[in-house]
This record gives C-alpha cells, sequence and structure tokens, in this order.
C-alpha cells in the first residue's frame, strides 16, 4: 500500500511538472529576443528601370508625356539658387540625336562637378524633349550611344518629328504657322499653336519655373544664335549669345536667317521675355562637348554672385 501510494504521488508531480513546462509562461517557451545589433552596411535604392543611380540623386521630375506616352524628363542639379539656366536637347529626336548627347555629357559633367555650380545657381537639363522621334531611331528609352543610330539617313529624318508628324520646333508662338518650312521641304507646324503635348510639357515648365536662361542645343551649322520675335534682341540675350560663344569658340549670330522659319522655340522664349539662345552644333554626329562644356562654364561663372 505504502508502495502505491508512492507511486501516485510521483505521477502526480510528474504530470504537473509537464504541464507548468508546458504553460505560456514557461521560460523554455518564452520568445527568444535577439541581440540589438547595428547595421552598417549603406542602404541605397534600386534604380527604375531606364534610371540611373545618378539620376536617382538629382532631383529629376517628369515635366510632360510625349504622344506615345514617353516621359519628358527634366533633371535639377545644385543647391537650389534662385537663378535658373535651362539647357534642352532633344527638340528634333532622332534626327538631331547628337543634341541628346550633348545635354547626358551635360549631366555627367554636372553630376560629377557639384561645386562648378554656384549656390546662387540652379541647373535643369531636358535631354529629350522629343522622345518619339529619338525613338523611332535609335529604339530606346533614355540614355543611348552612337553606335545605336542606323546610319540610314531617311529613318534618320523621319524621327525629326513628333508621333503625329509635327515638327515641334514649329509649333510655338512667334509667328506661327500650320504649314511651315524646313530648309526646301514643307512641314507639319501643327493644328494649333502648342497643339503638340511636348511643346505644352516646355510651355507650363517655363511658365511655372521663369528660368532665368535657356539654352537650346541644334544642329547641324556650327554657331550661337540669338533669340528675337520682332521684339528685338534683349541685353541679356546678347550677353548670353557672346559669352557662349567667346568660351566656346563657336561664331555669334544675332539670328538665324539661314532660310525662314515658323513657330520657333527659342524665338517664344524671346517674346516671354525669357533670355535665350540656340547652339547649333557643326555637324549631326559629333558633341563637340570641350567646346560646350567652355560655353557652360563660361554661363555658370557670369551668373555667380
Amino acid at each position: 500500500m505504502k508502495n502505491t501510494i508512492i507511486a501516485l504521488v510521483v505521477i502526480i508531480v510528474a504530470v504537473g511538472a509537464y504541464f507548468y513546462m508546458r504553460s505560456p509562461e514557461s521560460p523554455m517557451d518564452a520568445p527568444t529576443v535577439p541581440e540589438t545589433t547595428t547595421d552598417t552596411t549603406a542602404k541605397t535604392d534600386t534604380p527604375k528601370t531606364g534610371e540611373t543611380t545618378a539620376q536617382k540623386k538629382t532631383g529629376q521630375s517628369v515635366i510632360g508625356v510625349s504622344v506615345e506616352g514617353r516621359d519628358i524628363n527634366a533633371y535639377r542639379y545644385g543647391s537650389g539658387g534662385a537663378t535658373e539656366i535651362l539647357f534642352i536637347g532633344g527638340i528634333h529626336g532622332g534626327y538631331e540625336w547628337n543634341t541628346s548627347l550633348v545635354a547626358f555629357q551635360a549631366m555627367d559633367y554636372f553630376e560629377k562637378n557639384p561645386s562648378a555650380i554656384p549656390a546662387n545657381v540652379t541647373v535643369t537639363v531636358i535631354p529629350v524633349l522629343n522622345p518619339d522621334g529619338l525613338f523611332k531611331v535609335v529604339g530606346k528609352v533614355g540614355r543611348f550611344a552612337a553606335s545605336d543610330v542606323p546610319a540610314s539617313e531617311d529613318v534618320q529624318i523621319s524621327g525629326r518629328f513628333n508621333a503625329h508628324t509635327v515638327d515641334l520646333n514649329r509649333n510655338f508662338d512667334c509667328d506661327w504657322q500650320s504649314s511651315a518650312k524646313w530648309q526646301n521641304k514643307t512641314v507639319s507646324g501643327g493644328s494649333a499653336v502648342f497643339s503638340e503635348p511636348e511643346s505644352q510639357a516646355i510651355k507650363a515648365y517655363v511658365e511655372n519655373n521663369k528660368p532665368g536662361a535657356v539654352v537650346v542645343w541644334y544642329s547641324a551649322t556650327g554657331g550661337v544664335f540669338a533669340s528675337s520675335c520682332h521684339n528685338g534682341v534683349s541685353a541679356e540675350t546678347n550677353t548670353l549669345t557672346q559669352k557662349f560663344a567667346t568660351a566656346s569658340g563657336y561664331p555669334a549670330h544675332q539670328s538665324f536667317d539661314f532660310y525662314a522659319t515658323t513657330g520657333d522655340m527659342v524665338n517664344w522664349l524671346a517674346k516671354s521675355n525669357v533670355p535665350a539662345i540656340s547652339v547649333l552644333l557643326t555637324n549631326h554626329t559629333d558633341t563637340e562637348w570641350s567646346k560646350n562644356q567652355a560655353g557652360i562654364e563660361a554661363l555658370l561663372k557670369y551668373y555667380t554672385k
């Protein structure tokens, strides 16, 4: 009998211990708290498709969308100075593809040389104002190489226009005409002034941001051209023309008079009282970066306060 009682006590104690150890408050089942550690690994965002890490560091924004739905991007550099210098490439898409390449080179320069931008200056680059025309030729969105450009002149010419077959540099509000001229060819200036989403995008950008100076790259004559729209060349535009031309070695011109143009963007800027110049590269293949770097640096120096 005594042995039976002892056995029962042992069983009861064992069962009680088992249920105690399985209870939520049991130290054996308490959640393990990891040691606090400091992660010293640098965190970097993965760029989106078509977006470089350098672009993420800048103030990148989409200012509009093309006929076929491609973004028109603007890239901002500097510490936020009140005076904005705006550089624009690629208004004639794949026909003047080297104007986009020189704009991309300018972006690389600003990224690598932030101290070149004065504290009172903000620089903005719109490298491709006609993304549909560029895509038609190079088959890429954003960055591309000269090797991506087909040799066919007909293909390159077809990329001059947007997806509505409008010459965007004939769609602005200075002497606009629906039937416009490019050299000895008749081209479309659009159904109305600012009829195209690309020209609407730059119009809205200029009106909202009021840049202090605008430089637009074209090709291919080799020169710096002042802007005006029957109101004469402003003193500031004349200064920009001379500064860029002297530093770059391009000849300076008071107007573009090789053939009549209507609806020109830089002349609309002049009409809007925005100092603006056209920088025409010498041919359709070279970016002439050393010339343009010198011109850019001259403008930055001029606007330094």
